[in-house]
């Protein structure tokens, strides 16, 4: 053991039940542990859940988070409520993770991506598994808002969705090139400019034709938002499904509304609820969305900070402060300033 890691003070204990608890405490104290160094011990996994305990998809975290820090773990099992995390240290490379059913890919990609972001030399990885998931950032979402924001803060990461995977097969995979953050930036989006463009975008995989499921949402978005341009993308896979996303972009940023069709319900209801959503946001004078809000927390506090405004602030986002405040010394302020408006500021 290094004398940095000697000196680091004892295992942080976390209770999972607290705040949102969910798997995204655990896939944040994984992030922090790798990149401070610093053990955790995590009780009561997912306790307000339905099955509490590790499922499938929060279990390839862990061990993917294992593999690239050479940690040591105890506790990674199906429906476990406690795991203990000892990082050693952090390697870049070429790595690859199956999920092996339709888990979120992306939940993965972001848990992997802060600790790798920081090493000396750029990491290549492949995730196999859901690609377009209803309680995750969909690969639309990651690699057209995600992505994007992050620019800002000087990071580069190449992102590739090579197949689509929708529940439950999933079956998907993406690419992804993380460099190394070398120039970081201060983030500043407390006002985005004026409205540049509406843009709607639908794909449909290995769902019948003759359901016309993409044009019918794109002619209900198009009625309800007065697009700019309206487009129907192709996908790769062998699972079946439906993903459309609304591109808002203003002077000083894009964001992103997605939704993935549901068995029983029209493509006008998806567009309609899709529609909706767009309308909030455009309502409102919040740059971000509350979950980029959220995303954008851990990057900011491990670089120059920075400040953004969001409509509102989850239960998920003040979970992802608390926990990031007990790994790194950081401020993260919520100030409201509106009724349907929030500034976050991150001091480092």
């Amino acid at each position: 053991m290094n004398k940095a890691l000697a000196n680091m003070p004892a295992t942080i204990q976390i209770d999972g039940s607290q705040g949102e608890g969910g798997g995204q405490i655990l896939r944040t104290a994984l992030s922090l542990s790798m990149i401070t160094g610093q053990a955790f011990e995590l009780i009561n996994i997912r306790a307000g859940r339905k099955k509490p305990g590790l499922m499938r998809q929060h279990l390839v975290c862990v061990q993917a988070s294992q593999q690239i820090s050479q940690a040591y773990v105890e506790g990674a099992e199906l429906h476990s409520q406690r795991l203990y995390f000892a990082p050693q240290h952090v390697q870049s490379g070429k790595y690859q993770f199956q999920i092996g059913s339709a888990g979120s890919t992306t939940l993965v990609f972001q848990t992997l991506l802060p600790a790798l972001l920081l090493q000396n030399e750029a990491s290549e990885l492949t995730i196999s598994g859901g690609t377009h998931n209803p309680l995750a950032p969909t690969a639309d979402f990651v690699e057209h808002c995600f992505l994007p924001a992050l620019e800002k803060l000087g990071i580069e990461v190449e992102f590739k969705l090579n197949k689509a995977g929708f529940f439950p097969i999933g079956a998907g995979e993406i690419q992804i090139k993380i460099q190394s953050w070398q120039h970081r930036n201060k983030l500043s989006l407390l006002d985005r400019g004026s409205l540049q463009s509406i843009d709607a975008f639908v794909a449909v995989l290995n769902l019948s034709e003759d359901a016309q499921i993409a044009q019918r949402e794109l002619a209900t978005l198009n009625k309800r938002l007065k697009l700019n341009t309206q487009q129907q993308f192709h996908l790769h896979g062998i699972s079946q499904g439906n993903t459309a996303y609304v591109k808002v972009e203003h002077e000083n940023h894009v964001q992103l509304f997605t939704a993935l069709g549901e068995m029983r319900k029209s493509a006008e209801q998806i567009a309609n609820h899709l529609a909706e959503k767009v309308k909030l946001n455009l309502a409102s004078k919040a740059v971000v969305d509350e979950y980029l809000a959220d995303q954008l927390l851990l990057p900011l506090a491990l670089g120059q900070g920075g400040e953004f405004t969001a409509k509102c602030i989850s239960e998920h986002t003040r979970t992802q402060a608390a926990m990031i405040e007990k790994f790194i010394d950081c401020e993260i302020d919520f100030i409201e300033l509106d009724k349907d408006l929030f500034q976050i500021n991150v001091k480092v």
